[in-house]
C-alpha cells in the first residue's frame, strides 16, 4: 500500500497584505528585519496605512541582505511562518522591534510574543521550511532592480527618492489620481 504525502498549503508572501483587498493603491515594500531604515519606516507605513485607510494595501516582500546581516534570512522565515497563522503583521512588527536580537532561540520567543502557537516553529525554523517563499521573493526584488532598502513599489512602479511620510504620501495621492482616472475613462466607454 503507498502512503499519500501530505500536501502542505504554504501561504506566500506575496498574498499577504493589510489595508483594504480592493483598495486603488498598492504599495510594496522590499525590506528586511535588521535594517535600521527599514524599521524607521515601517513607522511611516504605519501613519501611511491610517492616513489612506480604505485607499492603500500595503505588502512587504522579504530582501534580506545575508552578506550584512547574518540573521536577516531566519526572521524573514520566521515572518512568513507566522503568516501561516494569520499573524504575519503581528510577527511583522515584533521583529522590527527587536532587530538587535534576531537569533533563532530569541525567534522563538518573538513567536509567543506575536501569538503564533505553532508547536513546530523552532523546527520548522531550523530546517529551513519557509526559506523557498523567502529565496521567491529575493528573487523578484533582484529581477525588479532592488539594490538597497528600503525599496518600494507603488502600483507596481519603482518609487524614487528618500522614503519620509511626505515623499511617500505625494506618490500615493498622485497614484490615486491616475487610479481616479483610469475609473473614469472605463465608465466613459
Amino acid at each position: 500500500m503507498a502512503f499519500k504525502k501530505e500536501e502542505i498549503i504554504i501561504i506566500e508572501p506575496k498574498e499577504i497584505f493589510v489595508g483594504k483587498k480592493d483598495a486603488p493603491v498598492t504599495l510594496m515594500e522590499f525590506g528586511e528585519y535588521e535594517n535600521e531604515d527599514c524599521a524607521k519606516v515601517n513607522e511611516v507605513v504605519k501613519q501611511l496605512l491610517e492616513e489612506y485607510e480604505g485607499k492603500i494595501k500595503f505588502q512587504f516582500r522579504h530582501f534580506p541582505l545575508t552578506m550584512v546581516h547574518q540573521r536577516s534570512l531566519k526572521a524573514s522565515e520566521s515572518a512568513v511562518a507566522a503568516a501561516q497563522e494569520g499573524k504575519f503583521w503581528e510577527m511583522h512588527n515584533v521583529l522590527f522591534n527587536n532587530r538587535r536580537n534576531l537569533g533563532t532561540t530569541s525567534l522563538k520567543l518573538h513567536s509567543k510574543e506575536a501569538g503564533v502557537n505553532n508547536k513546530k516553529f523552532l523546527d520548522e525554523l531550523v530546517n529551513g521550511v519557509y526559506g523557498w517563499q523567502v529565496q521567491d521573493d529575493l528573487k523578484e526584488g533582484i529581477n525588479r532592480g532592488v539594490k538597497e532598502l528600503p525599496a518600494f513599489f507603488i502600483n507596481d512602479e519603482p518609487f524614487t527618492g528618500k522614503p519620509t511620510f511626505a515623499n511617500l504620501s505625494a506618490a500615493i495621492d498622485l497614484a490615486l489620481k491616475k487610479s481616479k482616472r483610469k475609473t473614469l475613462a472605463k465608465q466613459r466607454a
